[in-house]
């Protein structure tokens, strides 16, 4: 017998994190109804709902690439650094005035390339994820800076700076293209076979392999599809901001980005990943983000509750814990 729909959903890993941010919306709406507040200025939406979709946009497009490495079984914490090289070489190649086609190549390919070289040193090396991606993070801000000589580029080209700061339909241009970005994904992964092979790879190597699966090409693919959106974030970022910054592009956004796939529901053991989940986790990590801004929290207490946030939906996504709710609820009723 199938289990009944309406209880399948509830065991939805997306779930939590949706509730976080319905429960985040009460208490702004208690305390502070301005934060709902949308005005239109110069034929934009302006307002903090508008903020944290194009702010969450850089999280939101790095945790889409790193769900599809943890779901292997692996992680990725080079995509910081990876942004800072992607930027500086945008922003000198718009500097030496190349055309704008050449330069957003030339970006996303250098994102594929490192990715390459993290899923070939994992795959094929069979060195340890942590400990790969470890060596790119760590170098490759030296690798941006010897991009840029070791300062500071500033984008002047209208073109690529659209690209972070325009608007369509009176939205800003990042979070409809990172959201096309998150629906062509959900397609590519469950319309075809390619979301089973990474759920396959992540959750068995061994056994997978053994299955005929070619293991390895699949986690390659895996940190090279987390490199182009570690790309696509550098581009988003470097033209929002109108400058290249070799030492603080990126700076901790792997973290942010591991937090919103745990916040989403996929295991960092590997095996069965959630989309949606993520999308909805990095809304809520850049909600909360937003919400203490709005409230004038210091910047020296803001990561805490962030820390208690990810501690509390990740205890309620543990089966241990919705089995000890479920037996006080049963001792309750008795």
């Amino acid at each position: 017998m199938s289990e009944p729909r309406h209880r399948s959903w509830l065991k939805s890993p997306a779930l939590w994190p949706l509730a976080g941010l319905l429960l985040l919306a009460l208490v702004n709406l208690a305390f502070s109804k301005e934060f709902f507040s949308l005005t239109v200025r110069d034929g934009h939406y302006v307002g903090a709902m508008v903020d944290i979709f194009k702010n969450g946009s850089i999280c939101l497009v790095l945790a889409l690439g790193m769900t599809l490495v943890i779901a292997t079984g692996g992680i990725d914490l080079s995509v910081g650094s990876v942004m800072a090289i992607v930027a500086a070489v945008a922003a000198t190649l718009l500097q030496q005035g190349h055309s704008l086609a050449l330069v957003l190549v030339a970006g996303l390919g250098v994102g594929l390339l490192c990715g390459l070289v993290n899923g070939l040193l994992i795959s094929w090396a069979r060195i340890q994820p942590i400990v790969a991606t470890l060596v790119l993070m760590v170098s490759g801000r030296g690798i941006a800076q010897l991009v840029t000589g070791g300062f500071q580029v500033r984008i002047d080209d209208t073109h690529y700076t659209f690209l972070g700061n325009g608007f369509l339909f009176g939205l800003p241009l990042p979070p409809i293209l990172v959201t096309v970005l998150y629906l062509a994904a959900w397609l590519g992964l469950r319309r075809s076979a390619t979301g089973l092979f990474i759920e396959a790879a992540g959750d068995n190597e061994t056994a997978s392999r053994f299955a005929g699966l070619a293991t390895a090409r699949v986690k390659c693919l895996a940190y090279v599809a987390c490199g182009l959106c570690a790309a696509v974030a550098g581009i988003l970022a470097s033209s929002d901001i109108k400058n290249a910054n070799p030492l603080h592009d990126g700076l901790n956004m792997e973290l942010d980005a591991i937090f919103a796939v745990v916040l989403g529901g996929t295991a960092l053991s590997g095996g069965r990943f959630n989309l949606l989940g993520t999308y909805f986790g990095a809304l809520l990590l850049q909600t909360l983000t937003e919400t203490m801004y709005y409230d004038q929290v210091r910047s020296q207490v803001a990561p805490v509750p962030k820390a208690v946030l990810i501690v509390i939906v990740c205890l309620l996504q543990s089966e241990t814990t919705r089995r000890w709710f479920g037996g006080l609820f049963r001792r309750a009723s008795a």
